[in-house]
């Protein structure tokens, strides 16, 4: 099934796979926002995530842990911003970025001496017959553990935000944070408890790059991945569903210009490579504009709380 020496049933199955780091980490970061806070050190946590994964990988020679301690370290940076917000009450914007340099230079140092290592496998589900169906087999069920957990939890925390008390409580805070406290609700701890999620997912996502994605460490290895993530949430008028739709858009977008690229088409690389980052740039400029509340954004998104309110 090739056109212009493109093979569509492997360009769709790479796509999939191709958007798990960016789904995840912007599903993270739509949780963190319902809530009512911006943050803007996805990139960061992502990062921390992958060098940490990746050594946990290779040092312990299991796949498995090396998700548990990227989800630990995406955790702990977003542990960082949360004391810098929640607790101290600095600027979210200004944090989210000083947390985005610090781990890129966090993870430069630790990856130092791990270059050139390849991480264990992460293979995929044995779902037998179903794998051998023709076209569908190769794109849906031929996944490792990790694009199936990435479909489960768009669904997961849909249903979380929609249809639980919780859910109602933490879009309450975001929409209304005076609101909220003067019902009785823990703003801070409903924060705190967001952020730390989201930097799980974000350091997950991460480590999916370094252990799947390109199995393999180098600096920037995420490549503005959390970024895209962001812009992801605005595009998806914070709605989950959505999340997975924009994930496959941007991460068709960079399966599709290295497969243009190894077809040798003469539409240049480079429109489609940059296209991500343009639209990710449209997409921040929109919503520090305050323009983002008419898109459905959280009343209260990126406003400090504070118990004299």
């Amino acid at each position: 099934m090739d056109i212009g020496g493109i093979n569509f049933v492997t360009l769709l199955s790479t796509l999939i796979v191709a958007s798990v780091p960016i789904l995840l980490a912007a599903l993270g970061e739509l949780v963190v926002e319902k809530s009512g806070t911006l943050n803007l050190g996805v990139e960061g946590m992502m990062i921390v995530g992958a060098v940490t994964g990746f050594v946990a990988a290779v040092s312990t020679g299991n796949p498995f842990l090396g998700f548990v301690a990227g989800a630990a370290a995406g955790a702990a940076m977003a542990g960082i911003f949360a004391v810098l917000t929640q607790v101290l009450l600095a600027n979210q914007v200004a944090s989210g970025l000083a947390l985005t340099l610090f781990g890129l230079g966090l993870s430069s140092l630790i990856g130092q001496g791990w270059n050139g290592i390849r991480p264990p496998v992460t293979g995929d589900v044995p779902l037998g017959p179903l794998a051998e169906i023709p076209v569908l087999g190769p794109i849906v069920f031929s996944h490792d553990w990790m694009v199936y957990l990435s479909f489960a939890m768009v669904f997961a925390i849909g249903w979380y935000l929609k249809s639980t008390r919780g859910g109602l409580i933490l879009r309450a805070v975001g929409e209304s944070h005076a609101a909220a406290h003067a019902l009785g609700y823990k703003v801070r701890r409903i924060r705190v408890l967001a952020l730390l999620f989201g930097g799980a997912m974000a350091g997950c996502g991460g480590a999916y790059v370094s252990l799947v994605r390109v199995p393999q460490w180098t600096d920037g290895i995420t490549s503005g991945a959390g970024w895209i993530a962001l812009a992801i949430v605005v595009f998806a008028s914070w709605k989950p569903w959505r999340v997975l739709l924009g994930a496959w858009l941007f991460g068709g977008i960079s399966v599709l210009q290295l497969n243009l690229q190894a077809a040798g088409s003469r539409i240049p690389v480079e429109y489609l490579s940059m296209s991500p980052y343009v639209i990710t740039i449209l997409v921040l400029v929109l919503i520090s504009s305050g323009r983002g509340r008419t898109m459905g954004a959280p009343a209260d998104l990126g406003r400090t709380f504070h118990t004299s309110q």
